[in-house]
């Protein structure tokens, strides 16, 4: 008799377990998300809708969730949390309905045809950690509501027509990690205020139009103090490699290949811990490359060509630092 007495419990733990199953199964998606979803639908065109079947982008039924959008559950409505469709050639502009997903976490429509601007909407993602639309055909500026996506960790926006000047409002990122902002057409200067960023690890800024010293952009005390990565190449920059640089302890890589810079090699940047790539190629640098950088214990790579080094200095491009004895390089 004791054992069947744990018989209506058990059936009452199976039974909530089904209804708790079932609420999933048959919660609703937001209608919100639902009208966004196929608005986008709409906008990107055959190359998309094929596997985007049923009305509910969440799934419904027997219908899984359409290719590249995540959904979880929040009470008792499913939200679009994820959206990824890249590499499919989408063609127009950048599908503006995707600034109502406000439960977006990351959006990735790169390796596209997107055209037309960054939409100002763009900063009511408020939720959004990773936005990368790198790879297609966007243009005129990057709009300053860039500067609400406070959870933003990673942005890429590289290899697009973006123009004007880098806005300073990505300093209001502090979540931020990786700035890629590589082939485009941005003017002016880098703005200083990102070297209050406390998290970022890597800076492109490469193949752009951009001017300025290397002074201006550490001049902040502190600034980028886990910077591991920073690309300047391509760009207008003039002046010299201040001594402070060195002040970014973490650096790995420092790219400065085809500016206009000039002045000496500081004898400090050799002392950079862990610096592993640098190139200074195409410049106007001179004096001589100090012997320092030879014996760098993780120094890697080290391009110099094309500068006026005095005599002495072979500027042969790629050092394989530890297969090198300084007089071959050293007056």
């Amino acid at each position: 008799m004791a054992r069947h007495g744990h018989l209506p419990s058990v059936f009452l733990l199976i039974l909530s377990l089904s209804l708790i199953q079932s609420a999933l199964v048959h919660s609703k998606t937001l209608k919100r998300d639902v009208k966004a979803l196929n608005e986008i639908k709409a906008s990107l065109g055959w190359r998309v809708v094929y596997a985007w079947v049923g009305d509910d982008p969440c799934g419904d039924g027997d219908l899984p969730p359409w290719s590249g959008v995540t959904c979880s559950t929040q009470g008792d409505y499913r939200v679009v949390t994820e959206l990824e469709v890249y590499a499919v050639s989408i063609v127009g502009p950048f599908p503006t309905a995707v600034t109502n997903l406000l439960d977006l976490t990351r959006l990735d429509l790169h390796n596209n045809k997107l055209t037309g601007p960054l939409p100002s909407q763009i900063g009511r993602l408020k939720r959004l950690k990773i936005l990368n639309v790198r790879w297609n055909k966007l243009q005129d500026v990057i709009p300053p509501e860039i500067g609400e996506l406070k959870q933003l960790t990673h942005l890429y926006l590289s290899f697009n027509n973006f123009k004007g000047e880098i806005p300073k409002e990505l300093a209001n990122l502090p979540e931020l990690r990786y700035l890629h902002l590589h082939e485009n057409h941005f003017i002016g200067r880098i703005p200083p205020e990102l070297g209050s960023l406390q998290y970022l690890r890597h800076l492109d800024v490469g193949n752009n139009r951009l001017v300025g010293t290397i002074r201006e952009l550490i001049r902040i005390e502190g600034c980028f103090p886990v910077l591991r990565n920073l690309y300047l190449n391509n760009n207008y920059l003039t002046g010299g490699i201040p001594a402070q640089l060195a002040n970014l302890t973490n650096l790995e890589i420092l790219y400065l290949s085809y500016n206009k810079m000039t002045g000496v090699i500081p004898y400090s940047i050799a002392h950079i811990p862990k610096l592993t790539y640098l190139y200074l190629d195409h410049n106007q640098f001179s004096g001589r490359i100090p012997d320092a950088f030879y014996k760098h214990p993780f120094l890697k790579e080290m391009y110099i060509e094309e500068n006026t080094f005095r005599p002495g200095v072979k500027p042969i491009g790629l050092h394989k630092v530890l297969e090198l004895s300084d007089a071959d390089f050293l007056v």
